[in-house]
């Protein structure tokens, strides 16, 4: 069973934006942090980053550095220089809105040049909710990791030039191949950092822990219980519930019941469908018990989510 497909079966891209900078050496540029996820990957000189607080790193050419929440970061030719504000550059280079156009940039004093191709992702309420919240600062992935190399590459490229030629559809092709690359960066994170944080994502590194939770994003509509989910994956519910726990961090009915919620969220959002067939979808059959439900884990009610057209950050 293909667990890490099945979590990310609704998660999806809602809009890229791409970019690809010339950045000639001697360059420092700024980002105070954005709404969405950046990704980038460089050609040519190797640059340094360094993600809010935490110490600088090399990125060296083919590597790709993800940041799932945006954060505000300084990237440079060699650490110590100034840095000019990503914004500046921004309204300058840019030509037309923000949000909407993809631009080229050369920067920098002239000297040994960086290639750097950029794309600013934004996700849905579920992705945002679910997957990207458990994420770290930064993912770093190195192109000396042969697993890394082409796939990765091949992506990223293919991201950004379409988005750059802009032919008709461009938007579209833009956002599903963000979902290609996201794919691509949790697999590879997954597989190379074994992860040390109780969260679903380390409960994909265990056969059983990780079949029960494709188990609930399949079928989220079932009227599962501790007892047939752990039948369903041949553990007694006693291991089954004490081994999801430590590696997942909550009680499985606790991680069904976020999925649900996080589920029905984008459903609402994104499908203006019914109530009650939302809360069928996620497994209620009553739109007074999915609303307490909903209320409990957003704050707030279905029809405020709808109104405000986001959901929780974690």
């Amino acid at each position: 069973m293909d667990a890490l497909s099945e979590v990310l079966a609704i998660c999806r891209c809602e809009r890229a934006v791409t970019a690809r900078f010339t950045l000639s050496g001697p360059w420092s540029l700024q980002s105070t942090g954005v709404s969405g996820a950046m990704i980038r990957m460089v050609a040519g000189r190797p640059y340094w980053m360094q993600v809010e607080d935490d110490p600088p790193f090399l990125v060296q050419p083919g590597d790709l550095v993800m940041l799932p929440h945006g954060s505000a970061h300084v990237m440079c030719s060699d650490p110590g220089l100034p840095p000019t504000p990503f914004r500046e550059l921004i309204e300058r280079y840019r030509g037309g809105p923000e949000e909407d156009t993809p631009f080229v940039m050369a920067w920098g004093g002239g000297g040994e040049v960086s290639t750097m191709f950029s794309t600013l992702a934004w996700f849905s309420t579920y992705c945002r909710s679910t997957v990207m919240a458990i994420l770290p600062r930064f993912i770093h992935l190195r192109a000396s990791d042969v697993s890394v190399g082409g796939g990765l590459a091949g992506a990223m490229h293919l991201l950004v030039d379409e988005s750059l030629a802009r032919r008709s559809g461009w938007k579209l092709a833009a956002a599903r191949l963000a979902d290609l690359l996201l794919v691509h960066i949790l697999r590879e994170h997954l597989e190379s950092r074994h992860p040390h944080q109780a969260n679903w994502l380390r409960g994909l590194t265990h056969k059983s822990i990780a079949s029960a939770i494709a188990l609930m994003h399949r079928e989220p509509a079932q009227d599962w219980t501790l007892a047939s989910l752990a039948d369903a994956v041949h553990m007694s519910r006693s291991r089954f519930s004490a081994l999801f726990a430590a590696l997942v961090g909550m009680t499985p009915m606790d991680y069904l019941f976020r999925h649900r919620m996080a589920a029905a969220a984008g459903l609402l959002e994104e499908r203006r469908m019914p109530l009650i067939e939302v809360a069928e979808r996620v497994g209620y059959t009553s739109e007074k018990a999915f609303s307490r439900a909903f209320t409990r884990w957003a704050g707030y009610s279905p029809a405020r989510h709808v109104q405000r057209g986001n959901g929780p950050s974690a």
